[in-house]
């Protein structure tokens, strides 16, 4: 902790559905209304410490072949990766409330 940003916007896409890289990128800026756009090295570099980490898993469950790409490689959140969303997610939650005591974030402390 913390964890890197690109791997956390990573996490939350794959949070309700198994996806390939691209699709990936594309729901990070989605999420994001543009204001992160992941490149595809910070992709993959992220994708691939994730793997070691045990926090995302590479699955062989694909769409129907004709909906599909057979190069493209699906990921599924694993059980520790939604752990390690979590924390991550309460400690920004602690930093905002800490900023917001302090004045430096708008909202109620």
């Amino acid at each position: 902790m913390p964890l890197p940003e690109a791997s956390f916007h990573i996490l939350m896409a794959l949070s309700d559905e198994d996806r390939h890289g691209y699709a990936v990128i594309q729901e990070v800026a989605a999420r994001t209304n543009g204001e992160l756009k992941l490149g595809a090295g910070t992709l993959y570099r992220s994708i691939q410490r994730m793997l070691e980490e045990g926090w995302i898993k590479e699955v062989n469950e694909r769409p129907a072949p004709d909906l599909d790409d057979e190069r493209r490689r699906y990921y599924r959140i694993t059980p520790q990766g939604r752990a390690v969303a979590r924390a991550e997610a309460k400690r920004l939650t602690n930093l905002v409330k800490l900023a917001r005591e302090s004045g430096f974030a708008p909202g109620r402390a």
